[in-house]
């Protein structure tokens, strides 16, 4: 179901504008003066905000942008970061999961960059909806979206794309993401991944002469199968961030999972046909307390 109609409808869309290839390279001239920057993208973690003015490909200087991108440049705990396994894993803000292994209902789009679901729930109340837990504080997950290539590098390895589950407080506020970092097996007759073989075809990214993707409605996921292909984060780093899409906002618990989730390979072309180059430039650690108490 997630790849018979998008193969077709991956390639159709690639044959004229080029997917991420990890390199830098986004439809063509990735440059400052790039059409790419004047395309309109959803902003992954507010699906109402559309941006016009940004691009990946010069998200080392966001912060010139305009002055409420000011904290892209100044800010003291940005994400992503490069992390390693000689600083150690986490003994600290381990996560544990409610409400998780259960189908939810949400909008299945693209958010301009890949793909994004957002989960359905009553207005200005989250507490429904699947729970991540942490140093005696309840967050509940407002929807997932992909990046390609990884924003978070380990030991100077990136992965091929990198899943962000988005979660807020009881106001609606975000304040934590889960990432996972997404590569295919290493042979052709690599397992598919249980949580993407349960979703329908994936949106295309929009051309250039649209504005955003067409939205699949009441689409049910079990998002815990996602938790599953990484152990359940049982271990992971952690730290203070932001947000890598401008503002750039700070005040986020990052939680990066150790292990790297697998896909079958056909699995992950279709995820990255229907992605466009969406990292931002690694930051500086700072104080962001990566594993700290």
């Amino acid at each position: 179901m997630f790849l018979s109609l998008l193969l077709a409808t991956s390639f159709a869309v690639r044959s004229v504008l080029s997917c991420a290839d990890h390199t830098g390279h986004q439809r063509g001239d990735l440059s400052p003066r790039s059409l790419v920057q004047k395309r309109a993208n959803v902003s992954p973690t507010n699906p109402s905000y559309i941006h016009t003015d940004w691009a990946y490909d010069a998200s080392y200087n966001w912060g010139a942008i305009r002055p409420e991108y000011a904290t892209c440049q100044t800010g003291t705990q940005q994400s992503p970061i490069a992390l390693s396994l000689a600083n150690g894993l986490s003994r600290h803000h381990r996560p544990s999961f409610a409400n998780y292994d259960r189908d939810v209902v949400g909008n299945w789009t693209n958010w301009g960059n890949g793909p994004a679901f957002n989960l359905e729930h009553p207005e200005n109340d989250y507490t429904s909806l699947p729970q991540l837990r942490y140093d005696n504080q309840t967050a509940y997950l407002k929807g997932w979206h992909i990046h390609a290539p990884a924003e978070h590098t380990v030991d100077g390895d990136r992965s091929r794309a990198e899943m962000h589950l988005v979660h807020v407080n009881d106001e609606g506020h975000e304040v934590a993401v889960l990432a996972i970092r997404l590569d295919p097996g290493m042979s052709a007759a690599a397992a598919p991944s249980p949580f993407f073989q349960q979703l329908p075809a994936l949106v295309p990214f929009p051309a250039r002469d649209e504005d955003t993707s067409p939205v699949v409605p009441e689409v049910s996921v079990n998002v815990g199968l996602a938790l599953d292909g990484v152990d359940r984060f049982a271990e992971f780093w952690t730290y203070r961030g932001s947000f890598t899409t401008p503002p750039c906002r700070e005040g986020i618990r990052w939680f990066v999972a150790r292990p790297v989730a697998r896909t079958s390979v056909e699995q992950m072309r279709a995820l990255l046909g229907a992605c466009t180059f969406s990292a931002r430039v690694e930051q500086r650690v700072w104080l962001q307390g990566v594993n700290d108490a």
